[in-house]
């Protein structure tokens, strides 16, 4: 029995030892951007025109202030290595912004510049440093669309053959640069919320969309899906709430196992949770303005991680799981 035991805690995954690190940095930005290329190389972005990285694994960090975008607010980043990341701002009118560098931040060009007054980019996703699409909250209860196929240099307005249509009052949260994601070659994931709370999929890089109803809670502005994550082709999770109500345990958690086809009801989470990631394919972590949660079951159950206030979460592994949140919080899952 001892043997069985012993190896039972070996075994099982450590959650309750699991704890966040925060990182020492020159910032006071509201994080919200964050993308983990491996256990040595993270970036982050957030108000302030700020950017930082760090590619020894969260020993030394650059902090970067855009230059000319010191009043703009980056709630998203893509990045491929040490020197190489795109980042998106939001905002009406010409706020909404696409930058890339190439250097690790010491330049940054402006790629893209939105001249509508009624779009609002809300995120930024790649299937490759190449390859990469954004999308703006709805106008005319259209989901604008852009994309490039050249790492950026040239950037155009998709044409669906279905567009993505909203319902009254649904949009996207710009929460955490995860309401739209890639998946393998050709698909991409755009989550919604306030009047509904659904999945728009595009298996053919965003010229044609199928749409999927979620259980997550909905019905206001403040409500809805605020983040999806899937761990392959099959497998994918997407959590939310209402971000008023930080602690309210309603229909905050759902799951699929067919590609996102159908979505069903999971187990609630600790309150909102604006971000989630896999860790691997059992072990999800999920974040929000009331604290973290963790799961080893593939989202069976949950456990309190933590109370740290965070935005958003990723993770390449055991050792290479991230977060952000307001006021320079950087943290790493130890």
């Amino acid at each position: 029995m001892r043997l069985i035991i012993a190896l039972t805690l070996l075994l099982s995954p450590v959650a309750g030892s699991a704890q966040w690190i925060r990182q020492t940095l020159n910032s006071t930005a509201s994080f919200r951007g964050l993308s983990v290329v491996d256990q040595r190389v993270v970036w982050a972005s957030g108000t302030g025109g700020t950017v930082i990285r760090t590619a020894d694994g969260g020993n030394t960090w650059t902090v970067t202030t855009v230059p000319g975008a010191e009043k703009l607010d980056f709630r998203d980043i893509e990045a491929f290595d040490a020197n190489t990341a795109y980042i998106l701002s939001i905002g009406n009118g010409d706020a909404s912004r696409i930058y890339k560098t190439t250097d690790g931040g010491k330049t940054w060009q402006v790629q893209f510049q939105n001249d509508d007054p009624k779009k609002f980019f809300d995120a930024i996703a790649c299937w490759d440093r190449d390859n990469c699409i954004a999308m703006s909250d709805p106008v005319e209860r259209i989901f604008p669309l852009i994309t490039t196929s050249d790492g950026g240099s040239h950037w155009s307005f998709i044409t669906p053959k279905v567009p993505p249509a909203a319902k009254q009052d649904e949009a996207a949260f710009a929460a955490s640069g995860t309401c739209l994601i890639t998946q393998g070659k050709n698909t991409a994931f755009l989550i919604t919320g306030g009047g509904d709370s659904r999945v728009l999929r595009s298996g053919d890089r965003g010229v044609t969309w199928s749409v999927s109803e979620t259980p997550i809670v909905k019905g206001a502005a403040a409500k809805g899906a605020f983040s999806i994550a899937m761990f392959d082709a099959r497998i994918g999770v997407v959590v939310g709430g209402d971000y008023q109500k930080p602690t309210a345990k309603m229909l905050t958690f759902a799951t699929t196992v067919d590609g996102g086809n159908t979505w069903g009801q999971g187990t609630d989470l600790n309150g909102y949770r604006s971000g989630v990631t896999f860790v691997d394919r059992k072990t999800l972590i999920a974040v929000g303005t009331s604290g973290s949660d963790i799961s080893t079951n593939g989202g069976n159950s949950w456990k309190p991680l933590g109370k740290e206030d965070l935005n958003a979460v990723q993770s390449k592994g055991r050792r290479a799981t991230w977060a952000v949140g307001p006021n320079g919080m950087v943290a790493r899952l130890k």
